[in-house]
């Protein structure tokens, strides 16, 4: 288009020109030429047809852009609506907030307020713009500070409605237009959450206080259970020592028996009660792994005998001598697994297996009986606090259901794990699985057993669980072993030589010896297996060709050292690995007597403790408080003759044992003198209590009912200058 238009104008110049100038010269000449008139008056047209369309041209373009101005006119029009619009929801959004919103400039002066900071300040907002107003605050919780700079932080504060929590959000704001500041802080109100986490911090407070309020009362309810239990169980004790009738022995027996039973419940009792609380603690000390598993078969083994029950343990010697673990945790577990056994078994046995585990350190420990058996939607259920598998109104066994959970979580805490087949009248397997390492430097295996290679031994026994055991044994140690029964006993004899025969006195005292006349001395060893209470048959059995004996539970170090060792019937086989920590004291055979000082403000406990130290050879003196005790002892210190030891109750009238020991180490500091051992009389099983007993300056413990066999070990450790121990 402009190079038309500048051609137009071109030709129009240049046409108007020369219109012009003929014009103009012929005017001058006088010359007048009509086609140089129209000519020229052509020209003009042209020019002026050229403006004209230059004018249209122009007019066009314009409209063109006012058509495009006011399409754009309209497009920011329908823009501006649309952001008043969304700016309208914002407002309308921020306004209807339940948060509360304000922004604040540098001076802290408020730039803006939504309506909920308006409702809860209880002013208008153009009150509130440009003052530096703040809510009325009670109390200012805990300030934190987020990597994004973004500040947090609760505020109680007080409204016309009451009190408010509020968690505020402070984030910085930056106004592009002014490169300033401002901050703009969101609060949410939090009242809720904050009464129910106060809600749930004061029921967690009601629940400890609960719980140690619990804890309270089962110590208190041991106490006074134990407290009356040790005069039972003590004066049963007395009383067996003394001459008495079959009858009257009988039923002393069975009130002995009765009270080791309730005494075995309060214990349940507590060590759940210890579990539940989370104050069960594990020691991690060595121990003889086999003579641990050992004394608990032998323990339960009188229990098992008298239902007519064999019990027997087998011990792999590849196992290590010592294991580093809580000794009492797993015997109390073994205990449980192995006397609920017992207690669901009406025929047959109960056996205890050790074993390597599949895991690096790991020890393996089954028991099997041949009772009742556990139904598979049962096995689940009985590791539940009071739970059994007998169950109902009709139950046959008794007891609390506690044992199983007990161990449960007992195992469960050392790291390890129970698991249980079974199938019902078949009897069942629990077995357990725990990490018991080896001490630094201690020897790899628990003992070197006798080489057997070569050897035939013959079992003669009428049950499987205690044949099974042996069998086992001797045949790891590489003997040629082989278990039968009386009707077979003889042919086996004719059929081949044996180098050991095993003959089990449960058989019959008329089987074991026809059998051993019918051996003689074709079979070198022919010991006997007896109970302890058959021990009054040796003598007979000796006479008729028997060359040793073992009592059941057989211990693996017997059973070797009676292997290997010529035999000497006279002698038990008992080797040096047999013997307990607690040393053998016969009463009334003390070397030296201690002089003992028993504060007791229960009559039958003192009479009984008096009772045991007398028997023991020793001199006790009876003080009936915690004043009586104190005064006794300076009184004997005074002398020159102090006592050898205080038997301290600990819950006593007035001056209780723990302040009455507390005041004899202060007397004792005073005078630089001689320290009294002092050992405490409790029947609170709990560590607050034994912690509280050490506070004091008390050297150890004694838990009631007192066990005379410990009482003799202590006051042995004592009469020897050992380290007190309890």
């Amino acid at each position: 288009m402009s190079v038309v238009r500048w051609a137009f104008i071109v030709l129009g110049t240049v046409t108007t020109a020369f219109v012009l100038f003929s014009h103009l010269y012929y005017v001058n000449e006088s010359i007048y030429d009509p086609s140089l008139f129209a000519i020229g008056v052509g020209g003009l047209f042209t020019i002026a047809c050229g403006i004209i369309l230059m004018i249209a041209a122009a007019n066009g373009s314009k409209d063109r852009e006012l058509r495009i101005a006011a399409t754009r006119c309209e497009e920011l029009a329908d823009h501006i609506w649309a952001l008043r619009e969304a700016e309208q929801r914002a407002t309308s959004l921020l306004e209807s907030q339940g948060d509360l919103i304000v922004r604040r400039d540098r001076e802290g002066r408020i730039t803006y307020a939504n309506d909920a900071f308006c409702t809860l300040s209880g002013k208008p907002r153009e009150a509130l713009l440009g003052t530096t107003t703040n809510l009325k605050v009670i109390e200012q919780g805990k300030t934190d500070t987020l990597a994004d700079g973004t500040r947090m932080h609760d505020q109680k504060i007080m409204t016309r409605d009451g009190e408010r929590w509020l968690a505020w959000r402070d984030v910085m704001v930056w106004e592009e237009s002014d490169d300033c500041a401002e901050t703009q802080s969101v609060g949410r109100d939090v009242t809720a959450r904050i009464q129910a986490e106060q809600s749930l911090a004061d029921a967690r407070d009601a629940a400890e206080s609960a719980s140690l309020a619990k804890s309270r009362f089962l110590a208190m309810v041991s106490h006074e259970i134990r407290t009356p239990l040790n005069g039972i169980l003590g004066m049963a004790g007395l009383l067996l020592d003394t001459t008495l009738t079959q009858e009257q022995i009988a039923y002393v027996k069975a009130a002995k028996t009765s009270g080791d039973a309730l005494l075995s419940l309060i214990e349940e009792i507590l060590d759940f009660s210890k579990i539940e609380a989370g104050k069960l603690e594990l020691a991690a000390e060595p121990f003889a792994l086999a003579a641990l598993v050992e004394e608990v078969v032998e323990l339960l083994g009188p229990r098992a005998q008298a239902k007519g029950l064999e019990i027997a343990s087998d011990i792999d010697e590849s196992l290590p001598e010592h294991v580093i673990g809580d000794a009492t945790r797993l015997r109390q577990v073994l205990l449980n697994l192995a006397g609920n056994a017992i207690k669901f078994t009406e025929t047959g046995g109960v056996s205890v297996v050790v074993e390597p585990g599949p895991g690096s350190g790991q020890i393996v420990f089954e028991v099997h009986d041949t009772g009742i058996g556990i139904a598979a939607d049962e096995q689940a259920r009985i590791f539940n606090e009071f739970e059994q598998a007998d169950s109902g109104a009709a139950r046959k066994f008794g007891g609390t259901g506690l044992g199983l959970a007990i161990s449960k979580r007992i195992v469960e805490r050392m790291g390890g794990r129970i698991d249980l087949e079974s199938t019902p009248g078949n009897g069942a397997a629990f077995r357990v699985i725990v990490k018991l390492a080896a001490p630094d430097g201690a020897q790899a295996v628990s003992f070197t057993p006798p080489d057997l290679k070569g050897a035939s031994a013959l079992i003669v026994a009428p049950g499987s669980i205690a044949a099974a055991m042996l069998q086992r044994r001797l045949t790891r140690w590489g003997a040629n072993t082989t278990t039968v029964d009386t009707e077979t006993a003889v042919s086996a004899i004719s059929k081949q030589h044996w180098d050991i025969a095993l003959i089990d006195h449960t058989l019959g005292d008329d089987a074991v010896r026809s059998f051993v006349r019918q051996a003689g001395v074709s079979i070198p060893r022919r010991i006997v297996l007896v109970t302890p209470g058959e021990r009054h048959a040796l003598a007979s059995l000796k006479d008729a060709g028997c060359t040793g004996y073992l009592v059941k539970p057989v211990r693996v170090a017997s059973l070797a050292a009676r292997l290997t060792d010529d035999d000497s019937f006279d002698t038990p086989a008992v080797a040096a690995a047999t013997q307990t920590d607690t040393p053998a004291v016969e009463f009334g055979t003390a070397e030296s007597k201690l002089a003992i000082l028993i504060a007791e403000d229960n009559e039958i406990n003192a009479l009984l403790a008096r009772a045991l130290l007398a028997k023991l050879g020793h001199r006790p003196t009876i003080a009936a408080s915690g004043e009586a005790a104190l005064a006794s002892w300076n009184a004997a210190r005074d002398q020159g003759a102090p006592y050898d030891l205080v038997l301290m109750d600990v819950h006593m009238p007035g001056l209780d044992g723990i302040e009455a020991a507390r005041r004899i180490r202060a007397a004792e500091t005073e005078a630089n003198g001689h320290r009294t051992p002092i050992f405490a009389l409790t029947a609170n099983a709990f560590a607050e209590d034994r912690d509280a007993c050490l506070g004091a300056g008390m050297d150890g413990f004694l838990v009631k009912p007192l066990n005379r066999e410990r009482l003799a070990a202590t006051l042995a450790g004592l009469q020897d200058r050992a380290t007190l121990a309890a």
